[in-house]
């Protein structure tokens, strides 16, 4: 217990580092931002009526203590820290003036909802089959299911959404195809609401879980099919040990370490076709909240789906290091 402690720490002082080192990067990179929020803000209420030119001065001396900008690159930094701590990144451009982060927590739990569901059923669903067929490779119904797989793995998830829209949203208009719930519906815990929050996702969550049904399963029967070769499998076998316990025991998982280290490594990779779905759907989450930032110049949202997205990812990446010593014991949690 101690050396998994000692592991654990380790760890969560690597978690840090990675977390400040993603956060300090999206900081500089916003701000090489060309678009001034100030000027943006300036600009929108010159265009609805006229102001004086002290007036505009005025303004802008305002804006800009309010963004921080008046103060050199390394207070900004420091603010920045300190501001993000207590969670409060400044005022939005998309919706002035609400403060930023508001707009973040109010997306997130449409995305954290969407890519969790659709990849733990993306990791289990795939490798599940992946190793009964590696294990079963005689089985026409697995083969055929890998050939359908190796067709579906190159696809971009975009192509899938696009597809699934143009089914059940006109061909055969039994879902919704946009939305993260119905107009009518009073956002509530109330049955209706929570059915149509789950008729909604559907599409978003069954394109992702399509796109990424693939590689798990191809990589999860490449394992199997070479560890159902070991001697200890074959022992297991001669010695009559049931072929359930064997497939589980035995194989699927052994065969389970190197995909939860690929998980680790996929899941940046998930988060970004996270944002193309959502976009496609005009689901409610960070992906179409990014977007919109993205467009409008709003460096402050945009810093702050990056600092979400960066700890989000690593924390997930840090929990999955702390289960690879629980799960297989040949890993020394020294």
């Amino acid at each position: 217990m101690k050396d998994y402690l000692t592991f654990a720490l380790k760890r969560f002082l690597q978690l840090l580092a990675v977390v400040f080192t993603g956060i300090s990067v999206a900081f500089f990179v916003s701000y090489l931002s060309p678009i001034s929020p100030v000027e943006t803000i300036i600009g929108r209420v010159s265009g609805q009526s006229a102001y004086s030119p002290q007036a505009i001065a005025s303004l802008r001396e305002t804006l800009t203590e309010l963004f921080g900008l008046n103060v050199p690159l390394h207070e900004r930094y420091f603010n920045f820290l300190g501001r993000l701590l207590v969670g409060d990144l400044g005022p939005s451009l998309l919706a002035f003036p609400t403060p930023a982060m508001k707009l973040v927590m109010l997306a997130l739990p449409w995305t954290v909802g969407l890519l969790a569901v659709s990849t733990i059923l993306t990791w289990l669903i795939g490798n599940i089959l992946g190793g009964l067929a590696g294990y079963y490779q005689n089985s026409r119904l697995l083969k055929a299911f890998g050939v359908i797989a190796i067709g579906i793995q190159p696809i971009p998830y975009y192509i899938v959404a696009f597809l699934m829209v143009i089914i059940f949203g006109f061909l055969w208009p039994v879902l919704p195809i946009s939305g993260g719930f119905a107009m009518n519906v009073r956002p509530s815990w109330s049955p209706e609401f929570i059915v149509s929050i789950l008729r909604h996702a559907i599409l978003p969550a069954a394109s992702l879980v399509i796109v990424g049904l693939g590689t798990w399963f191809l990589g999860m029967r490449a394992l199997v099919s070479n560890i159902v070769t070991e001697d200890y499998v074959t022992y297991a076998e001669l010695a009559g040990v049931e072929r359930r316990r064997i497939v589980s025991s035995y194989v699927i998982r052994n065969a389970m370490v190197p995909q939860l280290t690929a998980l680790a490594m996929a899941l940046g990779g998930i988060f970004s076709g996270t944002i193309i779905t959502e976009q496609v759907f005009a689901y409610p989450g960070l992906g179409t909240l990014l977007v919109r930032a993205v467009n409008a110049g709003d460096s402050a949202v945009v810093l702050a789906v990056s600092c979400i997205a960066v700890i989000a990812v690593a924390t997930a990446i840090f929990l999955i290091d702390l289960i690879h010593p629980l799960l297989d014991p040949r890993i020394k949690a020294q």
